[in-house]
């Protein structure tokens, strides 16, 4: 039986990567959607309303059926840390995470366009960095790595090094919360069961 088309409404490789590696065959369509919070809103309401936003974009201009939208923010000491937006600044965020602990809250839709059924979760991890050095900051800022990561890191490139523990789903890390969106491709009937995809 053939199943209709998955499609990832984002750009990041580590996403298609994650649902490739448990089956997933996806389609990537990026989202141009405007990630600017609005006053009042809470990082996890933040987080769920675009992930929902960028499903539904995406659907709106992609072929398919079932569609995937997440968004991922870092939040210690009650800042949300978005992408840095020069050296400087991802220099001021891996000080503040070091030697402490923050959460790192993806949320996730999954739109099934067929029947109007949407699926949203918002996933929460606890991350402990040890102490870092100051030399390593600035080793890590001149690879180029934190300018496009939540936060000023990746988990699963040079910075894993960095971290003592997590508590919680470390795929949620990386950018989706596995586990939870494959389950729900499941119950939609995207996939056949919830370690196979088609």
């Amino acid at each position: 039986m053939r199943y209709p088309d998955i499609v990832l409404a984002s750009a990041s490789p580590r996403r298609a990567d994650l649902l490739e590696s448990a089956g997933i065959r996806a389609r990537t369509c990026p989202s141009s959607v405007d990630e600017t919070y609005l006053p009042g809103e809470t990082p996890e309401g933040h987080a769920l309303r675009l992930a929902s936003a960028k499903a539904r974009e995406v659907s709106a201009k992609c072929s398919g059926r079932f569609f995937i939208g997440a968004d991922t923010i870092v939040v210690i000491d009650g800042e949300i840390m978005g992408k840095p937006v020069d050296s400087a600044d991802a220099e001021r965020m891996l000080r503040k995470l070091s030697d402490s602990s923050h959460a790192v809250i993806t949320a996730y839709t999954v739109l099934d366009t067929e029947t109007g059924q949407e699926i949203s979760e918002a996933v929460t991890t606890l991350v402990y960095f040890r102490q870092l050095r100051d030399e390593e900051i600035h080793a890590y800022i001149a690879s180029g790595c934190p300018f496009d990561k939540a936060g000023a890191y990746a988990i699963q490139g040079a910075a894993a090094q960095m971290i003592r523990k997590i508590e919680g789903s470390y795929t949620n890390v990386v950018g989706l919360p596995l586990c939870e969106i494959v389950e729900a491709l499941r119950k939609m009937g995207a996939i056949l069961s919830a370690s196979a995809g088609s």
